[in-house]
């Protein structure tokens, strides 16, 4: 049997203030095609398929279209579950009628919901789609009080689906996590404020297939079957190393797995460049792929007039600009990206730097308990 595993698509992204939507419809065609060409049985697609939780118009209308493509049009089934950044209740509208159609779409937690059954030469293969679930939905869906963390919750559910699995069938998973000793990018956001939130790779024993999402950076964690398939597009220029592709898989008789990942070519590239503001602009006239968004990490020491202004005379998206010697230290600017900093340690490095002392651990704890509730309230919302 074969799959064509995809996540992470986050429709609606922008990014310094840029609407990467035309790209990421860009890279859907490319997705329909590989669909059209490959012919699969399935396409999983793993979670965090909007953005946020209530998605600008625009990418409802591409996920429909895209959606309509592969079901009513290839007539290939679709599973897809939501991921922490979608609003499970708005990713689930209609799923009752859509399935009827071959597009079976979880968004809250349905505990022990009844499975897609394949059929191929070799005989049935079941696929349960398990949504994103704070813990404390889990404890209160499943009745079990000793639910306390994210291993705790993905480990309830997946003793669930081998306690309903029929004998002799094949299982594939399609889950929202961060496993452990999985590579994480800097454009996921935490599935826990103040902790980890991850998972042991044992909440898979025993499936044959496990197609994740919510790690950006497509990949193997431990065994060939379970796998990141990565997201749709670089969405943050730590990935600009990154091959983004979708994730082709073949299930044998015997429930053995192999893996091809298929490339996605952009529409515009995201990259780095480095050197004088002097010497980036002038290589651009050369420069093939001048359209690119562009982050140019200049090694000027002295003062510049209007560098980005400069900057997109040649390269007219460009959307950053480093100067690592001006970089300064401390909690607050431990990233060059000031959005993938914890809120906690921002506000405790202007509390120091305002009033020249460092958070007590009561305030400490204070605020960690203040952001918690307003990240809670912002995935529910």
């Amino acid at each position: 049997m074969r799959f064509l595993h995809s996540a992470d698509w986050h429709l609606g992204r922008v990014y310094h203030g840029v609407s990467l939507l035309e790209d990421q419809d860009h890279a859907l065609q490319q997705f329909v095609r590989i669909a059209a060409d490959t012919r699969p049985d399935a396409v999983l697609l793993a979670g965090d398929i909007y953005d946020r939780s209530v998605p600008p118009a625009e990418a409802l209308r591409l996920l429909d279209r895209v959606l309509e493509q592969l079901v009513l049009g290839l007539r290939i089934p679709v599973v897809m579950i939501a991921g922490n950044h979608d609003g499970p209740d708005r990713l689930a509208f209609g799923s009752g009628l859509l399935q009827r159609a071959g597009l079976l779409v979880r968004g809250p937690v349905e505990w022990a919901a009844a499975p897609l059954v394949l059929n191929d030469a070799h005989g049935e293969v079941e696929i349960h789609a398990l949504p994103y679930a704070e813990p404390a939905l889990v404890r209160s869906v499943s009745g079990d009080d000793t639910v306390t963390d994210h291993h705790a919750a993905l480990a309830a559910q997946t003793a669930a689906v081998r306690a309903a699995r029929a004998p002799g069938r094949r299982v594939v998973v399609v889950a929202h996590a961060f496993v452990q000793g999985g590579a994480e990018s800097e454009s996921e956001r935490p599935l826990s404020v103040g902790g980890t939130g991850a998972v042991g790779a044992e909440v898979f024993a025993g499936f044959d297939y496990v197609a994740l999402g919510h790690l950006h950076r497509a990949q193997q964690v431990g065994e060939a079957r379970i796998q990141y398939a990565g997201s749709l597009l670089k969405y943050a220029f730590s990935e600009a190393d990154q091959r983004k592709s979708v994730t082709l898989v073949e299930l044998d008789g015997a429930g053995v797995c192999s893996v091809e990942r298929i490339a996605l070519t952009p529409r515009r590239d995201l990259r780095i460049v480095e050197g004088t503001l002097e010497a980036i602009v002038a290589a651009a006239a050369s420069d093939p792929a001048r359209d690119d968004y562009l982050l140019a990490r200049l090694t000027d020491s002295g003062a510049l007039l209007d560098a980005m202004g400069k900057l997109r005379t040649a390269y007219p998206n460009a959307l950053a600009i480093e100067r690592p010697v001006l970089t300064g230290d401390g909690p607050g600017r431990a990233h060059a990206d000031h959005r993938r900093t914890r809120i906690q340690d921002l506000f405790a490095s202007f509390h120091r730097d305002t009033t020249g002392l460092a958070l007590e651990p009561a305030a400490q704890a204070a605020l960690e308990r203040i952001v918690d509730r307003i990240e809670l309230e912002a995935r529910s919302a």
